[in-house]
């Protein structure tokens, strides 16, 4: 029997089930893209540990791991950031994956993009868990996808409300009153 939802959980939008399907499924486009070539798999800390993980452990195919943080000038316009932690490891001549836990705006995905590319990978795409277009106002390559989201604040699977709700097996909206 399932627990019930938590506070502040207004519905489930994909289960367990669907997320995890999902994620092997686009394991499965990556596995066909760059076939046994090692990846380089670039997460963006916090919120993307959880997709980065169970992606690394359905690719099947080896895997390098590496992080990165950002965060916000304070007052600054939106989309404007900093890296808050660098990655530990070059990417010259690599095959990079930016992995993210859902891409908005397109501000941050397009500003990590430059960066990245900066520093001379093989290649640079972008994999993320949650897609939400319609507030997309900077148009960024998303190569790789699991969902697709309307305008909702959603948690789970990574994505928090507060610090809360990141460990999550399914993805979810929080009631109109919470979040955004």
């Amino acid at each position: 029997m399932a627990s019930p939802a938590p506070p502040g959980i207004d519905r489930i939008l994909f289960s367990e089930d669907q997320v995890t399907a999902r994620i092997r499924e686009v394991a499965a486009e990556i596995r066909e893209k760059y076939g046994q070539r090692e990846l380089k798999l670039i997460a963006v800390l916090k919120g993307a540990v959880f997709f980065l993980t169970e992606l690394a452990r359905a690719l099947e195919t080896p895997v390098k791991i590496d992080f990165l943080s950002i965060s916000s000038f304070r007052g600054g316009a939106p989309g404007m950031v900093r890296i808050a932690k660098d990655l530990d490891e070059p990417i010259q001549d690599e095959d990079v994956l930016l992995i993210e836990d859902i891409v908005d705006t397109g501000f941050t995905a397009r500003f990590l993009l430059q960066t990245l590319a900066g520093r001379e990978p093989r290649s640079v795409a972008v994999c993320t868990l949650l897609d939400r277009t319609v507030r997309r106002i900077v148009q960024v390559p998303v190569e790789f996808r699991c969902f697709e989201i309307p305008d909702r604040f959603v948690v789970g699977c990574g994505l928090d409300y507060r610090q809360n709700y990141r460990n999550l097996r399914y993805i979810a909206a929080m009631h109109p009153d919470k979040g955004m």
